[in-house]
C-alpha cells in the first residue's frame, strides 16, 4: 500500500464485519484504489466503501471504526482526489445513530440482546471521526473551496451532535 495506508495491513479485515455484515476483506483493496487511482476510480471506490462502511448513509458495521483513521489519512493527502466525498462519508459515519436508536426503543422488550454490539460500533465510529478533528480543521483552511467547504460541514456536524440515546 506504499508510505499511504501502510497500517492497512495491521488490521485483521476478514475476522472484521462490514455494515451488511459480510466479511471486511473488501475494504483495504478499496482504501488502495481511494488513494492511487484516478479521480472517477477514486469517487467509484468511495461509494463502494461508504456501502461498506455506513450502509445506506446511516447503519455502521463492526469494520466502520477501524477504517475511519484510513478515511481520514486519505482525506488529509494531498494526491488523492474526492476529499469532499471523504469528507461527506466521514460525515454519514459521525451522525449515525440507528443501532443507539434502536437499542434504546427495545430497552424494555425481547428484542434488546439483539442490540448489544452495535452501539458500541456507533459509539467508536463516532469517536475515530472525532479524533481526526485536527485533519478536518486542516482541511477547513484550505484555500481550496472543493475540500474546505465540506471540511467546515463536518465540523458543524460534529459541534451540533446530540449524546447518543440512553441504553
Amino acid at each position: 500500500m506504499g508510505s499511504l495506508l501502510k497500517r492497512v495491513s495491521g488490521i485483521h479485515w476478514n475476522e472484521l464485519r462490514d455494515a451488511q455484515q459480510a466479511p471486511a476483506g473488501t475494504i483495504p483493496p478499496l482504501l488502495s484504489r481511494i488513494a492511487h487511482a484516478d479521480e472517477d476510480t477514486a469517487r467509484l471506490a468511495i461509494d463502494e466503501l461508504g456501502d461498506a462502511v455506513c450502509a445506506l448513509g446511516f447503519v455502521v458495521g463492526e469494520a466502520t471504526a477501524p477504517t475511519v483513521p484510513f478515511l481520514l489519512e486519505l482525506a488529509g493527502a494531498l494526491h488523492v482526489p474526492c476529499k469532499a466525498e471523504l469528507l461527506d462519508l466521514l460525515g454519514s459515519i459521525c451522525r449515525t445513530e440507528q443501532w443507539h436508536s434502536a437499542a434504546a426503543a427495545a430497552r424494555d422488550s425481547k428484542y434488546c440482546t439483539s442490540y448489544r454490539e452495535q452501539p458500541g460500533w456507533e459509539a467508536a465510529a463516532r469517536a475515530a471521526v472525532t479524533a481526526g478533528r485536527p485533519v478536518i480543521e486542516g482541511l477547513a483552511a484550505s484555500v481550496r473551496p472543493e475540500e474546505s467547504a465540506p471540511a467546515r460541514k463536518l465540523l458543524r456536524v460534529m459541534d451540533e451532535l446530540p449524546p447518543f440515546p440512553k441504553l
